[in-house]
């Protein structure tokens, strides 16, 4: 089952947690976000049973995703969960893929929902050059797990000549590929 299972009680109480109050089921990792400036890469605050554990049993988690401009969120799933996404400001350019490879997109307004169904490829794009974008995303699990395709098809140890075969490209366009993709690191090895 790829989902988060039924529990028998109200909620499930933390490992590490004594006392039961309105503590528990707060979390304010999002007050970040609040007159925040305008993101200078594409970024993601989630609130998932990792970062707020009271949410185990619960089936719901919540994201922020600041979009700069023209920038993306790469195609992905999540294996566990659809997706609502409210768009606060800006645009978007949305779509996924359905299992027929059959693509659905839309441009989203702020103020519009979108849906991506459960486990399919779906990606977000700010084309705008200039304008940032903000939106919200609600997950009917607690841990709906992200699966970026680039990563796992390019940042993993599948053999390059397997990837060029899968491709119909060759070993040194693997490579290129892979190489675009490593995290750029400043000159103390730290990623910028």
């Amino acid at each position: 089952m790829a989902g988060d299972s039924n529990i028998i009680s109200d909620f499930i109480i933390p490992t590490n947690v004594t006392t039961v109050d309105g503590n528990l089921f707060i979390f304010t990792g999002m007050r970040v976000l609040v007159d925040a400036g305008p993101p200078i890469t594409f970024k993601v605050k989630k609130a998932s049973m990792a970062e707020f554990p009271s949410l185990n049993g619960q089936s719901v988690s919540y994201v922020v995703l600041q979009y700069l401009a023209n920038s993306t969120n790469p195609p992905h799933t999540h294996p566990r969960s659809a997706e609502l996404l409210f768009l606060l400001g800006g645009s978007l350019e949305v779509g996924f893929v359905n299992t027929t490879n059959k693509l659905f997109t839309q441009t989203l307004q702020a103020g519009d929902l979108f849906v991506f169904p459960k486990g399919l490829v779906h990606y977000q794009f700010n084309g705008d050059a200039k304008k940032f974008a903000i939106a919200v995303s609600a997950f009917g699990s607690a841990n709906a797990g992200t699966v970026s395709i680039p990563g796992a098809v390019f940042n993993t140890s599948i053999n390059d000549g397997i990837l060029a075969k899968s491709f119909k490209t060759d070993v040194a366009t693997i490579q290129k590929i892979k190489a675009g993709l490593l995290p750029k690191m400043n000159n103390f090895g730290s990623v910028l």
